[in-house]
């Protein structure tokens, strides 16, 4: 009784935070006709109701990610909604809920770690297939491919592919060999040399942004290897991996573009309509939005290039306020935090956690920061509340990952079903 309790309270929790940024609109927001704010109220509302029936049906120790998924997206919705005018943004809605059935595969696909550390190989393979994709049909150097009616950005589907890697591999520390004196795992050397094609791939796309969070995703698996039981990492391999990495990162600021080199030590305030331009205009919309915003719809950011994207969190601040954005910032920061609360229940689903949480992390910390000029501008997307299809349907395939997490599945259903079999045998 206790957990439909929860449930419900739960469900009337979320309902409640989406009908009262609805009443703000409807009070405070900038509207030509009631009926926009209708239509919108309708879609939300109706996305909770369909998904709280739904819920239920999934087999699942705790829903708490999916309540925090579901809240933080029909935020994102009404969000979006609302730059420069309120109006039903009906693509946003659309990529919102490939976000929530991508969880659900993202869940189903990673459960049984037994099943899927059999793919790993294909894993590999679906990386390489993509890292050609971006190679033959993005075009000259970039990293978009244009289908007419909307755009795919390739290396966004590598992430959650990268993390799979990680951890499907995360059991071979145990099979060690020796090479030239040293004790080494052929998984780790594979896994360093596809993280190392993929950021040479971003570089080569001019996409530097991302790189950071390719580079979080090794890391954090890395470090989950060191700690491995039985791993026994000694401490001339781990001199030698720190000294790598740091002769690599002088190395490519050494090498890097006149433009990156520019960005990394530019002062907006010198040249705020050129270089300087998105940054000042979102420090300036900040500020004017105060802690509760100028009203939904109301705010002028939405004429600056990537409002909806690079630069969304100064554009809630300046419409919704500083105290919405940080609120939205923490919900994030509460789902990357759930494998805290929930513990995931094998090493394989720890490092596959440590992995998203590192991605998610990164990519707020770059985008938020970036926003405000407290690091170079990359112009990352803040995950589930930047437009863009690519990134909401990876972030939702990384979110099922911790459901996946915190309700594995350790045992096949066939083995279930023969062992059912078996019990009714003897009771026979």
């Amino acid at each position: 009784m206790s957990g439909v309790l929860s449930y419900l309270l739960s469900c009337i929790f979320v309902t409640v935070v989406h009908g009262s940024m609805l009443l703000n609109i409807y009070t405070n927001g900038k509207y030509d006709s009631v009926n926009d704010i209708i239509t919108l109220g309708a879609a939300v509302i109706l996305l909770d109701a369909v998904y709280f029936i739904a819920m239920p049906f999934f087999k699942q120790r705790t829903y708490a990610v999916d309540f925090m998924l579901l809240l933080i997206l029909n935020m994102s919705m009404i969000f979006q909604s609302c730059f420069g005018g309120v109006h039903f943004d009906v693509k946003h809605f659309i990529t919102i809920i490939a976000a929530l059935v991508s969880c659900r595969i993202g869940c189903a696909v990673c459960r049984n770690h037994r099943w899927i550390q059999t793919k790993k190989k294909f894993i590999w393979a679906g990386i390489g297939v993509l890292l050609v994709v971006i190679l033959l049909f993005t075009g000259s150097r970039s990293m978009w491919i244009d289908l007419g009616f909307m755009s795919i950005q390739p290396s966004e589907f590598i992430k959650p592919l990268l993390v799979l890697a990680c951890a499907t591999s995360i059991a071979e520390q145990q099979n060690r060999h020796k090479v030239m004196g040293f004790n080494v795992v052929y998984d780790n050397l594979i896994i360093f040399g596809i993280t190392a094609v993929v950021i040479l791939f971003q570089w080569w796309c001019r996409d530097l942004g991302s790189i950071p969070t390719f580079a979080a995703i090794y890391a954090s698996c890395f470090f989950m290897r060191i700690c491995y039981p039985k791993a026994k990492f000694s401490k001339k391999t781990l001199i030698i991996a720190g000294s790598v990495v740091a002769v690599a990162a002088i190395i490519a600021i050494i090498l890097a573009p006149a433009y990156v080199k520019a960005r990394l030590f530019a002062d907006i305030w010198s040249n705020p309509d050129e270089d300087g331009y998105q940054q000042t205009k979102a420090l300036i919309s900040i500020a004017e939005g105060g802690w509760f915003g100028k009203g939904p719809g109301k705010g002028f950011l939405h004429e600056v290039f990537a409002y909806e994207s690079d630069i969304v969190f100064a554009t809630i601040s300046e419409e919704w306020g500083l105290l919405y954005a940080l609120m939205t910032v923490l919900m994030l920061v509460l789902i990357v935090a759930m494998p805290l609360v929930n513990p995931p229940r094998s090493y394989y689903h720890g490092t596959m956690c440590a992995g998203v949480c590192a991605a998610f992390t990164m990519q707020m910390a770059l985008n938020i920061f970036g926003s405000c000029n407290m690091i170079p501008f990359t112009g990352v997307t803040l995950p589930f509340i930047s437009a863009g299809g690519s990134s909401m349907v990876t972030s939702g395939l990384m979110i099922g990952m911790i459901v996946a997490a915190q309700s594995p599945v350790f045992v096949s259903p066939s083995k279930k079903k023969d062992k059912h079999k078996q019990q009714k045998r003897r009771a026979v």
